[in-house]
């Protein structure tokens, strides 16, 4: 039995079966559709391909942006925004003609990295993605903790916390609120807090080759980057204490970010101590089909 996971992205959608090894056996990608009913035809036709390439029929899992209203089942808060307000689920299933599993693709990332990659042996991982937005995600026990209401591990829209009088009220985000950590923490933040102070109008990489080469804007923009992740990642700890927070996306591939964050960790963290890990995804960009495919265990 072969396991499929689908990674459903803003610019793609990736396939991957694995084996009971968790080795690839197919993996493959296509293009996001654009549209809603191109979608479910585009999914239907690329997990038959996959099956029909592995030579066995396997479970089927997918991994979202956004997350199923467990009392509605309408996706929600997905940036490929044609999902919205529809029963994804089902029309899938219907399309297929047979049962499968979804998740949002930040839990996707922490089951997977919880199974067979940096989080392996922790009780209580936290997948912290930081790239052009800021997505989260918990895994306790090898179980994906999506809440009452769908919502666990959205750390992206709250506010950041122990916020300076420079940093109060936040920048407007387009949750509507003010101060999110998807404002802040996320590779947007970390351009938008250069171009603040002064700099040209560089992406993150160009950015991060100027805090190489010593550039003070950069330098600052970055010191304040870590220490905005530093308070959200100890936020988490007084919440949630995981063994261990596991970071992808764009930013994850930045190391000057890591050394700083446990002593600001700890700094802010209830009774000051603190003895996690912080560490970048084993798995990088496959976390999310990887962990799509082992929504059914494994």
């Amino acid at each position: 039995m072969i396991q499929i996971g689908v990674d459903f992205g803003g610019t793609k959608i990736e396939a991957a079966a694995l084996d009971a090894a968790g080795q690839y056996v197919v993996r493959t990608r296509i293009p996001n559709p654009g549209s809603y009913d191109a979608a479910i035809r585009d999914v239907r036709d690329l997990i038959a391909a996959v099956e029909r390439d592995a030579g066995a029929t396997g479970t089927i899992g997918i991994g979202t942006p956004g997350s199923v209203d467990p009392r509605s089942g309408l996706m929600r808060n997905a940036n490929s925004t044609y999902l919205n307000g529809r029963t994804f689920r089902y029309d899938l299933e219907h399309a297929i003609g047979r049962e499968l599993r979804i998740a949002n693709d930040a839990n996707c990332m922490a089951l997977s990295e919880a199974v067979d990659g940096a989080a392996v042996g922790a009780r209580t991982a936290f997948a912290v993605i930081i790239g052009t937005g800021v997505g989260g995600g918990l895994v306790v026990d090898g179980q994906i903790v999506e809440g009452a209401n769908g919502i666990g591990g959205e750390w992206g829209h709250v506010p950041l916390p122990w916020m300076t009088a420079e940093e109060f009220p936040g920048p407007a985000c387009w949750c509507g609120q003010a101060g999110c950590l998807d404002m802040l923490i996320s590779g947007t933040g970390l351009r938008k807090d250069y171009a603040a102070r002064g700099g040209e109008g560089l992406d993150c990489p160009a950015i991060v080759a100027a805090v190489r080469e010593a550039d003070p804007l950069a330098v600052a923009a970055l010191d304040a980057y870590v220490s905005r992740l530093g308070r959200a990642m100890a936020m988490i700890v007084n919440i949630v204490d995981p063994d261990v927070f596991v970071v992808a996306g764009g930013m994850s591939n930045v190391t000057e970010i890591y050394p700083a964050l446990p002593d600001i960790v700890r700094a802010h963290v209830f009774g000051g101590v603190w003895e996690g890990r912080i560490v970048p995804a084993q798995w990088g960009d496959a976390s999310g089909v990887r962990g799509a495919a082992r929504l059914w265990g494994r």
